[in-house]
């Protein structure tokens, strides 16, 4: 019984054989109705006899095109309730009943289920069954806000709270020599912490008031800051720190101080659980405990004694709005001074004040301090000086700040966590060397100045550096009497000495490689003569003069009133005159002038902005190091490479990147270097640094002094090393450069002197051993391109001069002494025993000319007053006078 009712009913029309067939013919191509058989049904009957309903395989056929081929078959099959087979690809399946075969293609008797994920969608057609429904939409959403919320629980259950005691621990760094020999340690532990009720409100509010106004009610975070910092590192912009203090001190104690999209991440995460199960008191305890306030003091009880000798607890209100100033940075508002190019004690004390008073201020609109409070407040609090360091006695300190502004300037690392320590830095520092110059700059310290025998030997400082040239590594500095001496700035690399004199070969070498107005911008040869008289109207390159701001003429001076007349700039240079390089750097374009000045090596920050005509003349402010740099690359035709002073840090055994040594570029075109450097050998030999003929092998260099002698240079060097040496006074309790007249007991100090003379002592010592080599030939170089308006030069006239000529065409001069008003006396630029202070006439009082012994001056004499006007300017004959002009180029 059971098995009679699983058989399916028997088909008509044929039995099995006719369903045999039907199943044969679906298999090919779409077969025809065999015509007169009475078991075929008719072509719109089904197979009992029945008409078939309309549409069929026709309506099939169409909701496959336009649905696919699925909701084809589906529709055909539901319209012919199974239908016969059809034939080939296009035939449906055979059958009959629900059971029956699929129709057309894929179509099966009823619809298709509907999926878990319903996408592309089942019931829409074309381009719509790719739009998702809300339901999925909102599905999406929360499966991702959940993913979010599960993340964000892992991470906050896997980061811990801070320690500010563990962030308290710090190491040494190690600094050493060139040779790998430790040179000092740094990092001495200068901290200790303290509970929030040692801390006084009067700095708990200043902090508040200066950092996070709505600290006491805020969550710790701050969204918009965060975002704002995360898409400006993500954009490649400047990494920005924590906007609330609990960021801050989580920043604060996170041993990585590395500013990446990681470490944001986890900051974030670590705030907000710190916000969760910190208190407020003890997360102001600990972003007080762990900051960094400058001098090497971490947490506000070290800073309280760094700053005023005091315990934290004991700090009044205005010196804890001080000591809140400093949180910001205490490199540019310690009004010490810190290590930055602007950072300067004039220019910190004033950054200070100013933030000190806003903070007062600031507190004051919070509601964290009473108006009347604030005005008992007027006075700056100005802190101790910084104390002395044992660790960095002598030049040990400045050689460790120069090697420590390099690192951070060349390594992603933040001062606070440097200062924590475990890095070994590899210098450029040579031991001996720097020794050498040490004991050079005491030596002649000791032999001129005396601040308790005279009051203008007072605040007497010196500063030096030496550089390879073609390598730009720094073997030696000289920064001062030492931190032990309660001298922290390092005057070796001090921006705000002007340059004086050294400037000019900056000026001639752009002329070479620019030329003038009269050249036609052709290159003008060093031969080229200018004015050298003093009191000189100055032109612009139009030929105008040039106007004071009261539309008067500005008139440029030298050093003396001597009438030099036409002379070559390689005389003017020998004798550093003034008129002519001004002239000349007008002519030239003071713009050219700093762009070559630039290529050399000198810093842009350090120029002066003016490029009126005294920049010519040096009023610019490099440090000791970029002037040795610059003049390096003269001593190297041409290559220049920036200064370095640290060659390798590692950390943890780790080295880190961005140390690699400077690339070599090209400055200036090698035939203009070897000039400069030839004219600057002339210096030496017959003009104003002849001290430095003592070094006995090919050295040049170039004197300066500067507007009202507040400070004089010697910049000089042979072909294996280049060195600058800058004096100058400066009260270090009123930061402002005061004259030299009268230091040492002379008139005035001029570059020729004392630093000539620290440069030769050190040369002597650091050049022991080094082989004596000559500087590169000077090839021919431009076009003999004189000062517009010069009188045709008397080289012209006839050869054979009038008997009562000498051999140049220059007068005989008078048998009368008329002629000794022509050369300054010695109490115009000198003192009368000063026999290292050359003047313009080169004479001293013993009637020496050049205070060479036997009053020698290498072959040239001071000429009378009518041998210069109209003259070349030298006075026996020769490019630079003397018998048979014995000195030549």
């Amino acid at each position: 019984m059971s098995e009679h009712r699983r058989k399916p009913p028997e088909p008509q029309g044929g039995g099995r054989a006719a369903a045999r067939r039907a199943a044969q013919q679906s298999s090919g191509r779409r077969a025809a109705p065999s015509r007169g058989s009475a078991a075929d049904p008719a072509p719109n009957s089904e197979p009992d006899g029945q008409e078939r309903p309309s549409g069929g395989r026709a309506e099939a056929r169409r909701a496959a095109q336009r649905g696919g081929r699925r909701r084809a078959s589906d529709t055909a099959a539901m319209a012919s309730g199974g239908g016969n087979g059809g034939g080939g690809r296009r035939g449906g399946g055979g059958g009959s009943g629900p059971e029956g075969g699929r129709g057309r293609g894929r179509g099966s008797g009823k619809p298709g289920k509907k999926r878990f994920i319903d996408y592309p969608r089942y019931n829409r057609v074309g381009w719509r069954r790719f739009v998702p429904s809300w339901k999925l939409v909102t599905a999406l959403c929360i499966g991702f806000a959940g993913l979010i919320v599960g993340a964000a629980g892992i991470a906050l259950a896997l980061v811990q709270v801070p320690d500010e005691n563990a962030a308290a621990k710090q190491q040494n760094n190690v600094y050493l020599w060139s040779n790998g020999d430790v040179m000092a340690r740094d990092g001495e532990t200068n901290r200790q912490n303290v509970k929030i009720a040692d801390i006084p409100v009067s700095m708990q509010n200043a902090a508040i008031a200066a950092e996070n106004a709505s600290f006491k009610s805020d969550s710790g975070v701050d969204p918009v800051g965060i975002g704002r910092a995360l898409l400006n590192m993500a954009k490649g912009g400047d990494t920005q720190g924590g906007s609330t203090i609990t960021q801050q001190y989580v920043k604060n104690a996170m041993l990585s101080q590395k500013q990446t999209l990681d470490r944001k991440f986890k900051e974030l995460f670590i705030s907000i659980k710190v916000g969760w199960k910190v208190g407020k008191p003890q997360i102001l305890q600990g972003y007080l405990n762990t900051s960094y306030y400058g001098r090497g003091a971490y947490g506000i009880q070290a800073a309280a004694q760094a700053y005023y000798g005091k315990n934290a607890f004991d700090l009044k209100p205005d010196e804890s709005a001080l000591l809140a100033t400093v949180l910001k940075g205490a490199d540019l508002y310690d009004p010490a001074g810190g290590t930055g190019p602007n950072s300067s004690r004039a220019a910190n004390t004033k950054r200070a004040q100013d933030r000190w008073s806003w903070v007062l201020d600031r507190e004051v609109e919070t509601g964290l301090m009473t108006k009347t409070e604030r005005d008992k407040y007027q006075k700056f609090p100005m802190p101790e000086a910084p104390k002395p360091v044992a660790s960095k006695a002598g030049q040990i300190g400045y050689l460790m700040d120069t090697a420590k502004k390099y690192v951070l300037k060349h390594a992603d690392i933040s001062e606070a966590r440097f200062d924590k320590g475990g890095y070994q830095i590899q210098t450029t520092f040579d031991k001996a060397k720097t020794e050498y110059l040490a004991a050079a700059v005491k030596k002649v310290d000791k032999k001129y100045i005396d601040p308790e025998k005279r009051e203008k030997d007072q605040y007497v400082q010196f500063g030096a550096a030496s550089v390879v040239p073609g390598d730009g590594k720094i073997v030696a500095l000289y920064g001062g009497e030492g931190y032990d001496k309660g001298h922290f700035s390092n005057n070796a690399d001090t921006f705000g000495v002007p340059v004086g004199s050294t400037w000019k070969p900056f000026v001639l070498a752009a002329a070479m490689k620019d030329g003038t107005k009269a050249s036609g911008g052709q290159p003008i040869s060093p031969e080229s003569k200018y004015n050298g008289n003093d009191h000189l109207k100055v032109k612009d390159r139009d030929g105008n003069y040039v106007l004071k701001k009261d539309n008067t003429p500005f008139y440029q001076v030298n050093e003396s009133d001597r009438p030099w007349g036409y002379i070559s700039l390689v005389k003017a240079m020998e004798q550093s005159v003034n008129t002519p390089f001004v002239q000349l750097g007008m002519d030239v374009g003071m713009n050219k002038v700093r762009d070559m000045a630039q290529a050399a090596g000198i810093s842009e920050s350090s120029f002066d902005k003016s490029l009126n005509p005294s920049f010519a003349l040096g009023t610019s402010t490099p440090s000791a190091i970029r002037m040795a740099d610059a003049y390096g690359t003269f001593a190297k035709a041409g290559t220049k490479v920036e200064p370095y002073s640290v060659t390798a840090v590692k950390f943890q055994g780790e080295d880190l990147p961005g140390f690699d040594k400077p690339k070599h570029e090209t400055a200036m075109d090698p035939k203009i270097a070897n000039n400069v450097t030839k004219v600057l050998e002339n210096v030496i030999q017959n003009g104003t640094a002849k001290d430095a003929q003592r070094l006995g092998r090919p050295a040049a260099g170039k004197t300066g002094t500067t507007d009202e002698n507040k400070s004089a240079w010697f910049v000089g060097y042979t072909p294996q090393l280049s060195t600058a040496v800058t004096m100058f006074r400066e009260d270090p309790k009123n930061p402002r450069q005061l004259s030299m007249n009268g230091v040492g007991g002379f008139d005035s100090i001029h570059g020729g002197a004392l630093p000539t003379e620290v440069w030769t002592e050190y040369m002597l010592q650091a050049m022991k051993g080094v082989p004596s080599v000559p500087f590169p030939a000077a090839e021919p170089i431009g076009q003999r391109a004189d000062e517009e308006g010069m009188p045709p030069p008397q080289q012209t006239a006839p050869p054979t001069p009038p008997p009562s000529k000498a051999a140049t065409g220059t007068p005989t001069p008078p048998a009368t002494p008329s002629h000794t008003p022509s050369s300054p006396t010695p109490t115009e630029t000198c003192a009368e025993w000063d026999v290292h202070c050359h003047t313009s006439g080169g004479t001293t009082t013993s009637g020496s000319t050049g205070g060479l012994p036997g009053g020698s001056t290498g072959g040239e004499s001071s000429p009378p007053p009518d041998a210069t006007t109209g003259s070349s300017g030298d006075a026996t004959g020769g490019l630079f006078g003397g018998p048979g002009g014995k000195h030549h180029l």
